[in-house]
């Protein structure tokens, strides 16, 4: 059959994380292929909201959402419906709020943008690889279009194409989950985060969410780990009723759920968490997003990380092919890591002792204890440590990341980290 078309880059994945690679390919000079199996717009399961890592990214691109809501402070909800305000504080390298867009109109913008910049985009399933020299080279695609590249980025996702057929995954340490999102006509005006109890005195292995929205409409969710069981993830739709009626009890939302599952902007999706079981990159193989398991273990935040990754792995490209790889993996070495070290071991750690994880969701919002920590917690949970501004919240921030590492220094989950990279 050929070849087929070949080009400098193959981009699997038009979401964010790809979108954003194919953008600063493009504008760096490189001749990109941009692969999709759908045709955008297009919805995903997600919260829609970004945080200040993704808005100072775009607007470091020069890319305009349309439409968006500007969000700042969280609420978390403890079990028993205490509430502790997070601020949402600007940091050296970031502003202090995010965003909230559908992600219909998100990731349309940024495909759009990749298209403006020069990558030509296909719409088809990445099929059957193809291989040159023992090495991938590219896909044929469900279109039957033959699509081969110098380099290839993998940003299909947490189920991704790219990193099964190149060997990247090991999925007996993956840490996976799955979330199940919803939109209802509700005011909510701040982002809520639940830390919920199924039953009382154990805790649900993950969390729920409250997101505002655009056009008076808000975001619920309910996302759960299961370690390297996928087949669990059924329980999030199985008690997605019940979490939304504990949020009603506790006056969180006001709206009424629709209780049918097939009921129009219910969706759900994979996560790949912590980046814990997946090689990054290895030969002409790039992994961005949630492909390269790049979403944050104890919040599910995963836009800003997929957005930054692209970037990176573009950038590492652009450097030039042959140790792109490389270059790429001492990126993530020294951007993420050290937070995924830490957190994807107590994830690990956590998930199976529904006990413990209400005790936490029971302490960090007891009285008092809540209020006099959020500062930090709100720089250590989502992340913002790399580039906080100095005082309190970033000391409490560098506190809790030295006691994670002494408390995940023996594990197995941290051996990993420190032989990978």
């Amino acid at each position: 059959m050929g070849e087929g078309r070949r080009f400098d880059v193959l981009v699997v994945g038009g979401g964010p994380a790809g979108s954003v690679a194919a953008v600063a390919l493009a504008r760096g000079g490189a001749r990109v292929a941009l692969v999709d199996k759908a045709r955008f717009p297009r919805d995903k399961a997600c919260g829609d909201l970004v945080g200040p890592r993704g808005v100072q990214l775009l607007d470091d691109l020069g890319v305009k959402i349309p439409g968006t809501r500007q969000v700042g402070d969280m609420i978390v909800v403890g079990p028993t419906g205490r509430r502790v305000r997070l601020p949402c504080r600007p940091g050296i390298t970031y502003p202090g709020y995010g965003f909230a867009a559908p992600r219909l109109v998100f990731d349309e913008t940024l495909l759009a943008e990749a298209e403006a910049a020069g990558a030509e985009v296909f719409v088809g399933r990445a099929g059957e690889p193809l291989w040159r020299e023992g090495e991938l080279d590219g896909f044929e695609l469900s279109s039957g279009a033959r699509i081969c590249a110098d380099v290839v980025i993998g940003a299909d996702g947490a189920t991704s194409r790219v990193a099964d057929v190149a060997g990247l995954v090991d999925p007996a340490r993956v840490l996976w989950g799955f979330a199940l999102r919803a939109y209802v006509d509700d005011p909510v005006t701040m982002p809520h985060i639940a830390l919920w109890e199924s039953e009382p005195g154990r805790g649900f292995p993950g969390y729920g969410w409250l997101f505002p929205g655009v056009d008076g409409r808000a975001n619920i969710g309910l996302g759960l780990g299961m370690l390297s069981d996928r087949g669990a993830g059924g329980a999030a739709a199985q008690q997605f009723g019940a979490f939304a009626a504990h949020l009603r009890r506790h006056d969180v939302l006001k709206a009424d759920v629709p209780s049918d599952p097939r009921s129009p902007g219910r969706l759900g999706g994979w996560l790949k968490m912590g980046m814990l079981g997946t090689q990054p990159a290895k030969g002409r193989v790039l992994l961005v997003g949630d492909a390269a398991g790049l979403v944050n273990p104890l919040q599910g935040e995963g836009i800003a990380q997929a957005m930054v990754s692209g970037r990176a792995a573009a950038e590492a490209v652009l450097a030039g092919p042959a140790d792109a790889a490389l270059r790429y993996r001492r990126f993530l070495r020294d951007t993420y890591t050290p937070y995924a070290s830490i957190t994807a071991p107590v994830h690990a750690a956590l998930l199976p002792k529904p006990r413990a994880i209400a005790a936490v969701g029971r302490l960090v919002t007891a009285p008092g204890v809540g209020r006099a920590v959020a500062g930090g917690w709100a720089v250590f949970w989502n992340d913002l440590l790399a580039g906080a501004t100095p005082g309190p919240p970033r000391t409490v921030a560098s506190f809790a990341a030295g006691v994670g590492r002494a408390f995940t220094a023996r594990t197995r989950a941290r051996a990993w980290f420190t032989r990978e990279f």
